[in-house]
């Protein structure tokens, strides 16, 4: 398959695929980078589409970077990836995996995409932030007293992160969602995905016996036929 290695604004990232007026922005999550596009680029390229795929703070190539995977780093960059590709393709469409989702939609909130495909999103932030302190036995004042806290865990707990969560709650979102979710996710509830869903009129498949890291062959095998089910 084709793949083109750029920087956008100094931001390292692959164009897969033959020349087209079709794009789908691939948004990573944790721990991913923007080389996690190639399965996906393999379903959709064929179809007539280019993926589009970067890599986020402290993630592939900017590993090195220290302080600024967060929302008030992380959505200016993709507002710039996105007059990025409004300069270069007509039909735009989204894939965002996990975190990647949430920040996709905080930086693409005015923009109707063609379709999206959410796996895994995290959809209430604000809400994930809460359970994580509960499962830590921290207090709303401890954190806003001490700003910052390393869990036994190693997660870091943030004030700044957790009101930016409150002030920034996903509150309209107008482009058609596809949504592949985890039965037993253990950072997004059932009940968050059913809100959001009903909220914003999404479609919904759910994959049974599975948390929210979907990695086995057989996982990712039905993910992979949904995938390609969904962008026929």
């Amino acid at each position: 398959m084709v793949r083109r290695y750029l920087n956008i604004d100094e931001i390292p990232a692959i164009l897969w695929g033959e020349e087209s007026d079709n794009v789908y922005i691939y948004v990573h999550g944790k721990f991913g980078s923007k080389e996690d596009a190639g399965r996906f680029a393999e379903i959709v390229c064929k179809k007539g589409w280019q993926v589009l795929s970067f890599d986020l703070p402290e993630h592939g190539d900017r590993k090195i970077e220290k302080d600024c995977f967060d929302p008030w780093h992380v959505v200016p960059e993709m507002k710039e990836i996105m007059r990025f590709v409004k300069s270069s393709w007509v039909k735009v469409s989204l894939m965002g995996n996990s975190i990647g989702a949430w920040f996709a939609m905080l930086s693409f909130v005015e923009i109707k995409f063609d379709q999206c495909l959410f796996v895994c999103p995290i959809l209430d932030m604000e809400r994930l932030i809460i359970n994580m302190m509960e499962d830590a036995s921290v207090s709303l004042k401890e954190l806003k007293d001490k700003k910052k806290i390393v869990t036994e865990s190693g997660e870091v707990l943030s004030w700044k992160y957790l009101m930016y969560s409150k002030d920034y709650a996903i509150e309209r979102w107008s482009s058609p969602t596809h949504i592949f979710y985890a039965e037993e996710d253990e950072l997004t509830s059932r009940d968050t995905v059913d809100l959001f869903v009903d909220k914003f009129n999404c479609q919904l498949e759910v994959l049974k016996n599975s948390k929210h890291w979907i990695h086995t062959k057989e996982q990712v095998a039905v993910l992979e036929e949904w995938l390609d089910k969904k962008t026929d």
